[in-house]
């Protein structure tokens, strides 16, 4: 059924108003006006950029109204690089791997974090330049920003995130229904997994690798074609759309589920498009395998989001755009001792497990982590 759009008054009415003629003509585009929401008024973009709002080129986020992307520039520290040295060496797989039958299902852990907040801040894509982005709602570090670095997420005061280690900066494009912001106190899900066929050969994440999966410029082909898994719109019995629906049971949750890239190239943190670095497994004889430009096996993140909205849905819709601008980015923070830690018994040990690197179906193999989610002494 073909989505329908209502447009609200008010500044917020003005921006679906652009959005919807920008979808009539096959190109997103966004109202140059700031946006409301419960939280209060969308700060615009401040002079130095706003001036610049023409369209951002690189890395697929092209958008009329937004801030001109930067040349490639990312937040660095005093003394860091966005290259390591000398060139982390992926780990070569068995391709006669067999794991057994008790290891063919799950090699995971999750990560459960709280929404903490929402900003039209994406340190990233747009870094240093407060107010550039659409609306994105963050989870885990706290007070990330567009000036966010390595150094400031991990020395975080605090997390989102129940585990005290992960101060990694998680954000997405924020959900509305007309004008008001959907949060939940739902904690979400954020899968760590293994995209390779042999799973011992993943790798933990560098401390300050950091990239975005999908565009918000996507087509819908491109959505339902994306090399990682796209579950789509989820509520109640609806599955699998790549539009919202329409409608939602009462009280259920509209879940979206995708995929990142898992093969890292093993020497740049980030790249001018904020995705090159990274790619996606290829299949060889039946085996999914780290291509040869990015050697190096690392988690597969998946995000699982549930947003509390049910019921009339019509006027769902994403601060990026169209429905199938959804996308996300990720900033490593991690306490890299936690982060090897549950790699190494999860994913590399084959298990299913649940924040504390515990699985429930193989309690004799013991977890990761204590009672309070952090490494034994």
């Amino acid at each position: 059924m073909k989505r329908r759009y209502t447009v609200a008054g008010g500044a917020v009415g003005a921006t679906v108003a652009a959005v919807l003629i920008a979808v009539s003509s096959g190109v997103p585009a966004f109202s140059a006006q700031p946006g409301t929401g419960h939280h209060g008024t969308r700060a615009a973009a401040p002079a130095s950029t706003a001036a610049a709002a023409t369209t951002a080129t690189a890395g697929g986020h092209a958008m009329a109204g937004m801030a001109e992307q930067p040349a490639y520039g990312p937040n660095l520290d005093p003394g860091e690089s966005d290259q390591v040295s000398p060139a982390v060496q992926g780990i070569a797989p068995e391709h006669s791997f067999n794991p057994g039958p008790d290891q063919v299902t799950h090699r995971e852990f999750q990560a459960n974090c709280y929404m903490s907040h929402h900003a039209p801040d994406d340190p990233i894509v747009y870094p240093g330049m407060s107010g550039a982005a659409h609306m994105h709602t963050f989870m885990g570090a706290s007070g990330t920003d567009a000036k966010s670095t390595t150094g400031s997420l991990t020395g975080a005061a605090k997390t989102s995130c129940i585990t005290p280690g992960d101060r990694s900066g998680y954000w997405h494009p924020s959900l509305y229904n007309g004008d008001k912001l959907v949060t939940t106190q739902y904690k979400q899900t954020i899968y760590y997994k293994s995209g390779v066929s042999d799973f011992r050969t993943v790798r933990a994440f560098p401390q300050g690798l950091r990239y975005v999966v999908g565009s918000p410029t996507q087509t819908e082909q491109q959505f339902r074609e994306h090399p990682g898994t796209v579950e789509g719109w989820e509520c109640g019995n609806s599955a699998n759309n790549w539009q919202i629906p329409e409608h939602c049971t009462p009280g259920s949750y509209l879940n979206i589920r995708m995929q990142a890239p898992s093969c890292w190239d093993g020497v740049h943190l980030d790249s001018a498009d904020h995705q090159s670095h990274m790619a996606y497994p290829v299949v060889e004889k039946n085996r999914r395998v780290c291509p040869a430009g990015h050697p190096v096996a690392v988690p597969m993140i998946e995000f699982k989001m549930a947003f509390n909205v049910s019921g009339d849905m019509t006027k769902v819709r994403l601060s990026s755009g169209t429905d199938h601008s959804w996308h996300y980015d990720f900033f490593n923070g991690w306490d890299q001792p936690t982060l090897k830690a549950l790699v190494s018994h999860c994913i590399n040990g084959g298990l299913q497990c649940d924040p504390r690197g515990f699985d429930q179906y193989k309690p004799g193999r013991g977890a990761a982590l204590n009672e309070k989610y952090e490494l034994a002494s």
